[in-house]
């Protein structure tokens, strides 16, 4: 016990982020709020409750009250809810009728500081959020400044995390890969005096070819990546790495059964006019599933 209490004096002081203050009503009376500091559980309940019935205001004052609360309790005893507090948040944020961008990332720059165990999830979950809200710009750079992120062992621990944050940001290279692609083949060369277009487009490429090979390694579901890896390859002509990558994709037996995989291996090989037995093969998988 005494250990417990060294170590957690030997915490940083928390300070729990509350959300903007228009989201929630101020407490009726002190005895109201003291009510929620003995009975924390209460507290999770009446949380629980509004959010399944998408009383969002009501929510964000529990969510208040909790978080008051547990700064109260944080002299005498450690708390870690952080991930609750992200998570419970970020629903409210995600929904609230006066919730804006600057609030979310607000909060969401505190909850980072929250917690360095989670942190690369929450950087994810921020880069989600963005992308959503059609800021595709401002969640490449969320992902590249995660990326970059070093914080001793955990760096190690959040190994999944980091291959995560690649591979997205390998795909929106991809993403700008594919509008200059189609720049250029809506104007042509002939359409640009300069080759600035198409060294920015090779210059995805390059980016998104890396961190997309590297995730589709790993057995998994990743059609998105492989579908956009296989894309990359194939402008470039590179169609036997198409072929293998697909095929690997649809047969090896440490990937999960999926049948959109040989679906994409069938419809890269109708392509590339593949003889129809090869054709005839990918179905016959196809449909036993």
């Amino acid at each position: 016990m005494d250990g417990v209490r060294a170590g957690s004096a030997l915490q940083p002081a928390l300070h729990l982020p509350f959300l903007p203050r228009h989201f929630y009503r101020a407490s009726s009376s002190n005895e109201h709020r003291l009510n929620f500091w003995k009975s924390k559980e209460l507290c999770l309940n009446y949380i629980q409750d509004a959010l399944l019935q998408k009383q969002w205001k009501r929510a964000a004052e529990f969510l208040t009250s909790y978080i008051e609360s547990l700064e109260k309790d944080f002299s005498t005893q450690y708390m870690g809810p952080s991930e609750m507090i992200w998570r419970i948040g970020t629903e409210i944020l995600c929904n609230h009728s006066r919730s804006n961008i600057r609030e979310f990332n607000s909060f969401i720059e505190q909850m980072k500081t929250l917690g360095v165990k989670r942190y690369l999830k929450v950087c994810l979950e921020h880069a989600f959020h963005l992308l959503c809200n059609g800021l595709v710009d401002e969640a490449y750079q969320n992902l590249s400044l995660a990326e970059s992120w070093r914080f001793g062992e955990q760096t190690v621990v959040q190994d999944k995390e980091m291959k995560l944050i690649q591979a997205y940001r390998g795909l929106l290279d991809y993403y700008s890969w594919s509008n200059q692609k189609n720049i250029l083949l809506k104007y042509g060369k002939e359409g640009f005096e300069d080759l600035s277009v198409e060294q920015e487009m090779h210059g995805c490429f390059r980016k998104a070819a890396v961190n997309l090979k590297e995730i589709i390694k790993i057995p998994g579901v990743w059609d998105l990546f492989v579908k956009s890896y296989v894309d990359l390859l194939e402008f470039y002509g590179d169609h036997q790495e198409a072929r293998e990558v697909l095929t690997d994709y649809a047969y090896n037996s440490k990937f999960p059964a999926n049948p959109n995989a040989h679906v994409y291996l069938y419809q890269f090989l109708k392509r590339h006019g593949a003889p129809k037995k090869s054709l005839i093969s990918a179905l016959k998988v196809y449909i036993t599933y």
